[in-house]
This record gives C-alpha cells, sequence and structure tokens, in this order.
C-alpha cells in the first residue's frame, strides 16, 4: 500500500510517494496563497508514471501532511486572532498574570482581554477554590461585548481534573455562543503559566487552521484521492485533520521534526545534527538514537514559554527567502521572510526585493533563477550578509549543541544551498540526496501514539501501580489514534518526584507508540481514524 507524504512550508510544498521505506517519486512546488493549489500540483506530479499516465488513486493507503503554516504564522505575528483569556486559579497565581512575559508585538496582535476568577485544584485533585460561575459569565459577556471570537480557558492543576475548565466552556457557549474555547488541559503539561501560553497561542490561530484543513481536503479531492488525511503533531506521531482544526498549535514543530526524520532515514546516520532550513526558517535540532532528543525544558516559541511535547528545537529567522536591510552601516537577514513569494519578488527572479538567496547567488556558490540580476550587487554588502548568513547559522548550531566535540552535520531543506565551507564545531556536512523533501519523507513514515501527563500518588497506588495506570490511558489514546495493537511500544517513561509535595506525589510521564492500522483507516472517511 502507497503512502503519500506531504510537506507545506512557508515557501515550498513538498511531496514524495513511498512504497514502504522505498522512495518512488518526489516533488517541490511554490507554496501558493490558495493552499491546496499548491499541494495539488505537488501531488499531480508524483502520482505520474513512468508511462505518463497516472497511478490510481485508489492504490493510495493513507495521505500524511506536514505543515509549518502554523509555527510561521505565529512566529511572524500574521494572521492572528484576538483573544480572551480566562484563568481559573485565584486566590493562586495572583502575582503573574497572563501575558505577562509575552513581547509587545504578541499582545499587541491577540489584544490584553484577560480575565481571572476564583477556582482550580491542588496537584492531587483537592478543590482550591469552588469555580466563581457569575464572574466566568461575566467575563463571557465582555468578550462577547468586545467581538471576540476566541478565548483560552486556563485552570490551576487542570490536567489532574479538567471539570471547571469544562464547566467554564459550557457558560461561555451560553452567553457568547460565537466564541470557539480553547481548554488548556487538552493541549499542555503540568505548568500553569507555559500551559497557559499554549492555549492562548491555539486560540490564537484558530481561525486559520480551519482554514488550512479545508484546503488540505480540497486538494486530496480535487485528485480523487479517498484514503484517510492525517496531519503531523510536535511529538513526532500523526493526529486526524479534525483534531488539528480543533488544536493547530498541536503542529508546532512538526516540520522540523518530520525533518528529522527524514534526514536519518536518507543520511543513515542515528547521532548528529541536523538543520532543516526552509524559506523562512532554520530549525536546527539533535538525532540521538535516530530519533530527535526531546526537550526537557520549557519551549520558546516566537519569545513565548510553552511546555508541548515536542523535541528539543531552535527555529531561526533565517531562510531562502528571508529579507536583507542595511541600518547602522550593518547588513541585517530575517526574521521576516517573503515566504512563497520568494519566486516573484526575489531579485534573481525578477522581482525587486533583497533576499538571502540573492545574497549567495551574487556570492557564487547558489544557482537559482539568473545570477545576471544580481550582479549589481555591492560586493562589501554581499560578503557582509553572507557573513550574517552564516554567523546567525553557526549561532543556532552552537547552541543546540551539549559539548564542544565537533559532530556531523545533516543539512536538509529547500534553502540548504545558503551554507558553504566550514562551519565551527562541526566535523563533516552532509546533504544526502533528496535533502530538499526529507520533511515530506519523515511525514510519510511517521507512526501513531498516545501520551500521558499526570501527578500520582505512589503512596496511594504505589510505584507499579501508577506506572500500569499511565502506561494503559497512554496505550488506550494510541489506539484511539488509529494504532494496530500489535506494535504498540513504550517509548517513554519519565518520572519527576515533586519536591516539597506530601503523599508521595510523582509527576508521571508515559508515551506509546505504534503503527498506522492502514488497512482499517483505510475502511473509514477522509481524516478520520477508526482504533
Amino acid at each position: 500500500m502507497l503512502r503519500i507524504g506531504v510537506d507545506v512550508g512557508g515557501t515550498n510544498t513538498d511531496a514524495v510517494l513511498m512504497d514502504g521505506r522505498r522512495l518512488l517519486a518526489f516533488h517541490k512546488h511554490p507554496t501558493t496563497p490558495n493552499v491546496s493549489d499548491g499541494i495539488v500540483g505537488a501531488l499531480r506530479a508524483i502520482l505520474r508514471n513512468d508511462t505518463g499516465g497516472e497511478r490510481d488513486p485508489a492504490s493510495i493507503a493513507a495521505v500524511m501532511i506536514g505543515t509549518t503554516h502554523f509555527t510561521n504564522a505565529f512566529v511572524e505575528r500574521r494572521n492572528l486572532s484576538r483573544v480572551g483569556v480566562l484563568r481559573i486559579a485565584l486566590p493562586a497565581a495572583r502575582g503573574v498574570p497572563p501575558l505577562m512575559d509575552w513581547p509587545r508585538d504578541f499582545v499587541a496582535a491577540i489584544g490584553h482581554n484577560v480575565y481571572c476568577v476564583r477556582g482550580g485544584y491542588h496537584y492531587d485533585g483537592r478543590i482550591n477554590s469552588p469555580l466563581d460561575e457569575r464572574a466566568v459569565a461575566e467575563a463571557a459577556r465582555q468578550m462577547k461585548a468586545d467581538g471576540l471570537t476566541c478565548a483560552a480557558v486556563c485552570g490551576l492543576f487542570s490536567p489532574v481534573s479538567a471539570a471547571m475548565e469544562e464547566r467554564a466552556a459550557q457558560i461561555i457557549a451560553q452567553e457568547a455562543p460565537q466564541i470557539a474555547v480553547t481548554l488548556s488541559s487538552r493541549i499542555g503539561r503540568i505548568g500553569i503559566i507555559e500551559r497557559e501560553n499554549a492555549a492562548i497561542m491555539n486560540a490564537s490561530l484558530a481561525a486559520m487552521a480551519r482554514e488550512v484543513v479545508a484546503a488540505f481536503a480540497s486538494a486530496l479531492r480535487a485528485l480523487g484521492i479517498e484514503a484517510p488525511l492525517f496531519i503531523s503533531q510536535n511529538d513526532g506521531t500523526l493526529m486526524s485533520a479534525e483534531r488539528v482544526a480543533q488544536y493547530p498549535v498541536l503542529t508546532f514543530a512538526s516540520g522540523p521534526t518530520n525533518s528529522m526524520r527524514g534526514a536519518a532515514f536518507l543520511s543513515g546516520l542515528s547521532d548528529a545534527l541536523v538543520a532543516d532550513i526552509g524559506g523562512t526558517t532554520t530549525d536546527i535540532g539533535m538525532l540521538v538514537g535516530g530519533f530527535p532528543r526531546e526537550s526537557t525544558v520549557s519551549a520558546d516559541i516566537g519569545g513565548v514559554r510553552t511546555n508541548f511535547r515536542m523535541p528539543d528545537l531552535l527555529s531561526i529567522g533565517l531562510g531562502g527567502g528571508s529579507l536583507v536591510r542595511t541600518e547602522a552601516n550593518a547588513v541585517h537577514v530575517g526574521p521576516r521572510s517573503v515566504g512563497y513569494r520568494l519566486v516573484q519578488m526575489a531579485r534573481v527572479f525578477g522581482g525587486e526585493t533583497l533576499t538571502a538567496s540573492d545574497l549567495a547567488v551574487a556570492a557564487g556558490y547558489a544557482r537559482m533563477g539568473a545570477a545576471a540580476r544580481v550582479a549589481d550587487l555591492d560586493p562589501e554588502l554581499v560578503k557582509a550578509g553572507v557573513a550574517e548568513i552564516h554567523r546567525l547559522f553557526a549561532e543556532g548550531l552552537d547552541r543546540m549543541k551539549t559539548s564542544a566535540a565537533a559532530v556531523p552535520l545533516v543539512l536538509v531543506g529547500g534553502g540548504a544551498v545558503l551554507i558553504q565551507g566550514d562551519i565551527p564545531g562541526v566535523s563533516q556536512v552532509i546533504i544526502p540526496e533528496a535533502a530538499g523533501v526529507a520533511n515530506a519523507i519523515g511525514a510519510s513514515i511517521t507512526q501513531v501514539g498516545g501520551e500521558v501527563d499526570r501527578v500520582y500518588s505512589y503512596q496511594e497506588l504505589g510505584r507499579d501501580g501508577a506506572i500500569a495506570t499511565a502506561t494503559e490511558q497512554a496505550r488506550q489514546a494510541a489506539l484511539a489514534s488509529g494504532a494496530t495493537v500489535q506494535s504498540l511500544r513504550v517509548v517513554e517513561v519519565e518520572e519527576l518526584p515533586l519536591a516539597y509535595v506530601p503523599g508521595g506525589a510523582v509527576r508521571l510521564r508515559v508515551k506509546v507508540t505504534g503503527d498506522l492500522a492502514l488497512a482499517d483507516a483505510r475502511e473509514t472517511p477522509a481524516g478520520q481514524v477508526q482504533a
């Protein structure tokens, strides 16, 4: 059964056709303003067979899509909706209000519509304070009066019990049914500030998510592909299209995660640095044992701390479409980018905008477009710009390393042409064949999974009992996502004792993965998963 892997980036849409772990075809197509057009173009190219005809769409068992749309939108502060923030925690957490640590430009984009009410739980499920339902209703009415259509609800220790968050959502639905509500308990882990940030991010992207998912489904219908649609999430597993429409934030870092898995597949290396250079951003990570190293600290996305399930990645605003400008006698590259408009706006393609790609062509080590169109650039400007590109890149690599020892580097992504020569701290630079579509390859070989992250009392359940309970919950979550029973595997068990908390409290995280049940998935409607 054939699989299609697709990666929709800010600049290019990549597609691959895989027969098991064998690459049959790949194609890179410019991302279009209407996302579905770029997907259709890429898929139509890989579906052509050797005789010039097209493969039967019925031969496709599943379509897996990874996208950086939501990450790029958040990092670049564009297409974000205004959000109402409701925190259920008083009298706790009064000293650190919502949005306190957010960059000012983000707050300007989503608004400062913050409401704090009494409620929440303790780590063991005991009530911190009863939910102030009247205050929730008043907040909902104010959100409605302000014209808000999105809200984020975050309760104290809501991953332990989500009852108050769910009740608050019911009240908001009664008072302001036009408001789409994101509950933090369904996204983030333990830790109220980071989990709240994740919920706010998700709410700000909700409207965009519905449009993007609809475009994905439209592209498949246009080609007659009825195979189920899955989308990569940020822990390296898959989820249904319907779930992405509700929780777009779970796709953050899914593109680079897929690139890292694709890089391991293409290079044959199990331990190496990986840099995925796209048109808008460069995502840097570390392969350990063939899989991305997972982050052990709060992740920083565009200057905002979160606690997503995601690998240890660093995203910097450097890509083929990064804007080049001169200020105070210094050359700056990024973080703004022309994105998918690179082939229209970059000077080498006939445009008037100076980009990082133009500098690489003018310097003579990259070949794209027409080099004659950048021949008039000041050599000193080109030299300084290229030096800035490599400075930003080397600085990013150094931040990801855990030792001074030189390690191999695998370069993937369409923007890999921006880098040349020796890189400090790198033993060798490898650009594998089909490196430009490593992200799509990674998407096509992705598994499904389930995870539990909760606080348990070892004093009440015992260590073995708590781990067994969490493992079974993670197994059921993986099955619900479409994994086969035979392939289920516990890939991670993390225990973190909580200091100064009575009752032997331990934060326990268990992750289970498995292969997608394609035979069963084909019998369900596109975008849905049968457990």
